[in-house]
């Protein structure tokens, strides 16, 4: 399994519903927060190990509406 970081940049007054919409339609999310910054929203994603990142990123999580941009970190090891 991997785990990945998306930041997302919502429109305007569309964040609660696009955190909504993560958490109800896609369902590698693990945690999604509110953060400050340039950005929205952070998700934390797991993902199975043969999941082709980009692919799920542009399918699964841009297409959502109320999403303007993302900005995906991707992880090596998890100490904790």
């Amino acid at each position: 399994m991997q785990n990945i970081f998306v930041q997302i940049k919502c429109e305007l007054g569309k964040v609660y519903d696009v955190a909504e919409a993560v958490v109800d339609n896609v369902e590698e999310a693990e945690d999604v927060y509110s953060i400050s910054g340039a950005f929205d929203l952070m998700v934390k994603f797991h993902l199975d190990d043969e999941t082709d990142i980009g692919r799920f990123v542009s399918e699964s999580v841009q297409p959502i509406p109320g999403i303007k941009d993302t900005f995906t970190i991707m992880t090596f090891k998890a100490f904790k």
